[in-house]
């Protein structure tokens, strides 16, 4: 019998018939994100004594209580790299494995991010409008150049580096904040955010998501980037302070700010929707053809693995 898999997270039909050939698969993806748990809810109440594996990812988790009601959970996985929402101790506590998809989407966020920085650098969106409403080039200031300048990323992890990878092309110059040194990159390291902020003239927010790093990029942070400087977040919106990014630009304390995620997801930031120098993007960095396709893939090496009595590929612990 194939083992029974609870899946929390939307899959195209191509991906699930590839799932479905190795599991018995419970198809319950969330409506909502954040505290509606939806249909996996229903699905954990009806079968949870069945379900051996679930597939969910970083923002709908799998919370300890949900742990509890499966009785026969064997393994926990996420597509994407993120797992902030998954109940890890818990998982750690009952003997199950915890799995992601590291490495599967680093190219398609770090385009994303650059994509954003020189959008939001050149003020694609004011121009791009501007343009269908009769503006012409001399009728406002002109737009600053990227290269040349300094770029901050906030996590030298493996986005962080293919991001820096990208902005080398544009000659910038590279800085970074971690929570240690990093021995294989050159670029230099900064013991503090609020340096790395002072220095930079574009701060990337690259960080992981959870309690640790809620709101690090506050007003505090905001003012040492300072007026002319960007914001770029393609992490988790939990890291930025969405009013105090709205305050920033209303008062001219930041020259723009783009976001892929932001709070309360999928809910838009009503308070940066007044403003053309905020790029919005609906958390789609991570979200190419390539990489859902090599994230599925890695969940079901991991799973193969797993039931071999093998390593898994890519474990959280």
């Amino acid at each position: 019998m194939k083992p029974v898999l609870l899946v929390l997270v939307f899959l195209s039909e191509e991906h699930r018939a590839l799932v479905a050939e190795r599991f018995d698969m419970i198809y319950a993806p969330n409506a909502q994100l954040g505290a509606d748990r939806g249909n996996g809810e229903a699905q954990i109440k009806a079968r949870g004594h069945e379900i051996e594996v679930v597939l969910t990812n970083g923002t709908n988790g799998l919370l300890a209580g949900e742990i509890d009601r499966l009785p026969r959970l064997k393994l926990i996985s996420t597509v994407g790299v993120g797992y902030e929402n998954v109940a890890v101790e818990r998982a750690r506590e009952r003997g199950i494995p915890v799995s992601n998809a590291a490495g599967t989407n680093d190219d398609s966020v770090a385009d994303h991010a650059m994509m954003l920085l020189l959008a939001a650098v050149r003020r694609l969106p004011f121009l791009n409008s501007g343009v269908r409403h009769g503006l012409w080039r001399d009728d406002i200031p002109r737009p600053p150049q990227a290269s040349f300048r300094r770029l901050g990323i906030l996590g030298m992890g493996a986005i962080g580096k293919k991001i820096a990878r990208r902005a080398l092309g544009f000659h910038m110059e590279i800085g970074y904040h971690n929570r240690r040194r990093r021995e294989d990159v050159d670029f230099t390291y900064f013991e503090d955010l609020a340096s790395l902020a002072r220095w930079s003239d574009f701060l990337v927010v690259a960080a992981p998501g959870g309690a640790a790093t809620y709101h690090i990029i506050d007003r505090a942070i905001i003012d040492a980037l300072g007026p002319q400087g960007v914001l770029v977040n393609i992490a988790r919106g939990t890291l930025v302070d969405t009013d105090a990014v709205a305050e920033a630009l209303r008062e001219g304390r930041l020259h723009a700010a783009a976001l892929d995620v932001y709070e309360n997801e999928p809910t838009p930031p009503a308070a940066l929707l007044g403003f053309d120098n905020a790029v919005l993007t609906p958390h789609i960095a991570g979200i190419s053809p390539q990489a859902i396709d090599a994230s599925v893939r890695k969940f079901l090496e991991n799973a193969e693995c797993f039931f071999a009595g093998k390593p898994l590929v890519t474990p959280v612990y």
